[in-house]
């Protein structure tokens, strides 16, 4: 941490007494220091190490995998999650960075790769997995989540290049998602499809292990960010309601009473859980059902924004549950010690405990994010949401960011040491969701006013 931080807290410590517009300028400094040490890691440790190197020149689309010092690694092969992501990453990093020429030309090149290389000529809709030149992979099955991850990273190539044909390419794969995989009668989206978007429903002989054939939350909150994103470049009446729909299942039949998600459920949305049998059977089964801090905090951002770029006035309920979520994660999965959001936990018969105490990037990414959103929503409450905020910053910079060779280790070296020479890029590791949690919460630093006020 920069040094002119620790001057900050000192002089507010002492000045304790001051009110008024002075008390005000002081809060304010802290909150532009943080700005600057945040803006600092965005652009030269994390976009710095990825951006231009990323970019797979000769076969099209962005490399997948990189080793703990940004060398290219041996298993290149392309979901379409990974492109996607890079194409949104660079997409809002030539808004918010115009002058840098290359964020522009990467998300041109990855709309190119999702264009030509992922999306299915034939039957439509986005491939799961192709190898390095394009070329698909394994059974050609798509899903849900991996073609609401094409339509985010298409929304925001539109609204940074008004290029048409992302766009329309936007809208195809909308309308090829809600055409195959809507639920006509429990609403929501089926997550497993076959190559022409045919739902596969659960089967008797599927493993109990498996997640095949379920409805998912992790499908429905970002076909919910995808249509957020997607919303605002395109307001079509069809894909309000639906985003409309996706916002009231994910706020009133995926999260618990308790203010955690559930993850995995069956086609009318009743929830799959193991919390009655035995503890053996609970962790043979813990794939499918635990409590996801990453994911709670990540769904209370996401369902804000959702209500926020729908126009829903005085949307109260949403916001009592987003804060019910960050608070959960705080109460129950928050390490009072070090800092930092555990990655499960579980309701056992005799009790809750913490059941896997790692502490991967993206859940402190998501947590930094809603963290500063409820301290600047609510600055009062008894959490201290702005000082969680500055306690995972300071874990964060301590056990997450790789000052030696950039960007971010894949979980918390607190806990995982073994993560300091990990692989820092793979498919399902990209830049997605620290950019988003660096962008947002540099803009709400500086602006010091929420984006999503609850009134």
């Amino acid at each position: 941490m920069k040094s002119n931080l620790k001057l900050i807290l000192f002089l507010l410590f002492v000045n304790l007494a001051c009110t008024g517009s002075e008390g005000e300028n002081q809060i304010q400094e802290l909150r532009n220091s943080l700005a600057d040490e945040l803006e600092d890691n965005l652009t030269n440790s994390v976009l710095a190490s990825w951006y231009p190197k990323a970019m797979d020149t000769v076969n099209g689309g962005f490399y997948s995998s990189f080793t703990y010092d940004f060398k290219l690694a041996e298993n290149q092969d392309k979901m379409i999650v990974t492109q996607a992501r890079h194409t949104w990453t660079n997409a809002k990093a030539a808004l918010r960075y115009p002058e840098v020429d290359y964020y522009k030309k990467g998300a041109k090149h990855g709309f190119e790769f999702l264009r030509d290389k992922l999306w299915d000529q034939e039957k439509g809709g986005f491939y799961w997995l192709v190898d390095q030149k394009g070329n698909v992979k394994d059974d050609s099955t798509k899903t849900a989540y991996g073609n609401a991850f094409g339509i985010y990273g298409l929304a925001a190539y539109y609204e940074q290049s008004n290029d048409p044909d992302g766009l329309d390419l936007a809208k195809k794969a909308f309308y090829w998602l809600d055409s195959n995989a809507h639920d006509p009668v429990f609403k929501g989206y089926f997550q497993h499809l076959d190559r022409s978007g045919k739902p596969q429903l659960r089967q008797p002989n599927t493993p109990s292990t498996s997640n095949f054939g379920y409805k998912d939350q992790n499908s429905s909150i970002h076909i919910l960010e995808a249509f957020t994103e997607l919303y605002q470049v395109w307001p079509d009446p069809l894909l309000k309601s639906r985003l409309e729909e996706m916002l009231y299942l994910t706020r009133d039949q995926i999260v618990t009473e308790k203010g955690s998600l559930t993850l995995f459920l069956y086609q009318d949305w009743t929830p799959v859980s193991f919390s009655d049998s035995s503890e053996a059977v609970i962790q043979k089964h813990h794939l499918l059902d635990h409590v996801s801090f990453g994911h709670d905090v990540e769904t209370a951002y996401l369902m804000l924004e959702a209500s926020h770029v729908l126009g829903i006035e005085k949307d109260s309920i949403t916001h009592q549950i987003a804060k019910k979520m960050v608070d959960h994660a705080l109460d129950q999965g928050w390490d009072s010690e070090v800092g930092g959001f555990y990655d499960e936990g579980y309701y056992f018969k005799d009790g809750y405990r913490v059941t896997h105490k790692t502490k991967n990037w993206w859940a402190q990414a998501e947590g930094l994010n809603a963290l500063l959103l409820m301290a600047d929503l609510y600055p009062e409450d008894k959490h201290d949401y702005f000082g969680k905020f500055q306690n995972l910053w300071k874990y964060t910079d301590s056990y997450l960011i790789d000052h030696e060779f950039g960007d971010w280790y894949s979980g918390g070296l607190d806990e995982q040491p073994e993560q300091r020479k990990a692989n820092k890029g793979n498919i399902w590791k990209s830049v997605y969701h620290h950019y988003r949690s660096l962008d947002q919460s540099i803009q709400m630093l500086r602006k010091n006013t929420p984006e999503t006020n609850p009134h």
